[in-house]
């Protein structure tokens, strides 16, 4: 039998906190397992909801559950407001654990979140400096919309998901995690709404997505914090439509483990800031993954704001800290890739080489202006030094790698940047 949140109490006018009434129906229904349904039409306002085991959510067509204006109601004993006294894109360490939350579960099974309605994050409480090209909250970290720990079997299917002030849809340590049909659409110029968040995580599969806005669209990571669960491995993206001021695709930037056995296919990258981007900065290791048919589009979208210069691929490896280790990306292949942006290719390892087996087939890359920023700036953030540079502009530019393989490379170029490009591949230290 199917339950509606009403019958436990909750109003669904927009205005009434529906929080106990939600956690009450929750619990009451994982405990009969049965499902809860929230009705079309009516908008829910709540805080904290806790997810339990056998928790199945269904949204009727026009539902809405939006997050409250009162961040005390996302708090528990040991939440904490950290304010910002400086860009997050010059410092944003994060350990990649929350202290405030949405909708939050944590050691359960068994978890569905399905249907025709809308979650909202209600980002606007969360705003800090309002620029033209950049919004910052004014605290860090903020309240994820999901966050998810050490579940096992997650089904989100069909949901919207919009509006996050922070990392939309957060799974730690998480098992068999099936994501179909969603929408996520974020502001496109508010800092840390990265889309899709797998940290640490084991068989999951991203099918028919469109995720769109700042920063990262669909993001594999080992976090610090979390280093218990492993690695981040066998991971499915497909047919999926992403759209990011940062970066469409990215691993990283917190890689304390292993990041293995990824199969990005059937995607198309549009409206980006950089396509793919692979960026190690700890001591784990990226290996195993393979990108095919994909097609990126991308542009410069601010001066400094956003890490990257418009990158189709990016792949790095560098020191967060100058004391820290470091790992290395190895093994990873690029099959049918099309890129039309500003810049191409960019690779770039340290000194002693820790990129290596890196294969590109069938790759065609044009490069046109697109905007009046500088071409000629390359962009390696965050590490701890030469973090910006200037260098020719090419089609491919690669420094400390080593069996770097292309097969069918087409590129060309607007006449605009033609006459950038002295050499078309440039190769430093490149074995």
């Amino acid at each position: 039998m199917d339950y509606r949140v009403e019958d436990f109490g909750a109003i669904g006018n927009g205005i009434a906190d529906d929080t106990k009434a939600i956690n009450d129906g929750i619990r009451f229904c994982s405990k009969n397992l049965c499902n809860l349904i929230f009705s079309e039409n009516k908008c829910y306002r709540s805080g904290k909801i806790n997810l339990l085991d056998n928790t199945t959510l269904i949204f009727e067509k026009n539902s809405i559950l939006k997050a409250t204006d009162n961040l005390d109601l996302f708090k528990d004993e040991n939440s904490f407001i950290k304010l910002i006294n400086e860009p997050t894109y010059d410092n944003c360490d994060y350990d990649g654990k929350p202290n405030m939350f949405f909708l939050y579960a944590k050691d359960k099974k068994n978890i569905k979140i399905l249907g025709d309605g809308i979650i909202d994050g209600n980002e606007e409480i969360f705003y800090g400096k309002i620029e033209k090209y950049h919004i910052d909250g004014y605290f860090y970290p903020r309240v994820p919309l999901i966050f998810m720990e050490n579940v096992n079997s997650i089904d989100i299917n069909g949901i919207t998901l919009r509006k996050s002030g922070f990392w939309t849809l957060h799974l730690v340590g998480c098992n068999n995690c099936f994501i179909k049909d969603i929408k996520i659409l974020n502001n496109m110029i508010l800092a840390n709404c990265d889309g899709i968040d797998i940290d640490h995580s084991k068989n999951v599969t991203i099918d028919n997505c469109f995720i769109k806005g700042a920063d990262d669209s669909i993001v594999i990571k080992t976090t610090e914090a979390f280093e218990k669960y492993g690695n981040s491995e066998n991971i499915i993206i497909k047919n999926s439509n992403l759209s990011s001021t940062s970066a469409a695709i990215k691993f990283g930037t917190e890689t304390t483990g292993i990041i293995q056995n990824v199969y990005a296919v059937d995607c198309k990258i549009f409206n980006s800031n950089r396509g793919i981007s692979l960026q190690l900065r700890d001591e784990g290791c990226i290996n195993n993954i393979k990108f095919e048919n994909i097609d990126i589009d991308t542009h410069r979208v601010s001066d400094e704001d956003w890490w990257g210069k418009a990158e189709g691929i990016s792949i790095t490896a560098l020191k967060r800290y100058e004391n820290k280790k470091i790992g290395s990306i190895y093994n990873i292949e690029f099959q049918n890739i099309k890129i039309n942006g500003e810049h191409g290719i960019f690779i770039y390892g340290e000194d002693n080489i820790n990129i290596f087996d890196v294969k590109f087939n069938d790759i065609k890359i044009y490069l046109n202006k697109k905007n009046n920023y500088d071409l000629l700036l390359y962009d390696l953030r965050p590490t701890y030094k030469n973090k910006l540079f200037k260098d020719d502009l090419a089609y491919i530019y690669a420094k400390n790698a080593k069996n770097i393989f292309y097969n069918n490379l087409i590129y060309n170029s607007d006449d605009e940047i033609k006459k950038l490009i002295k050499e078309k591949i440039i190769e430093k230290n490149v074995l």
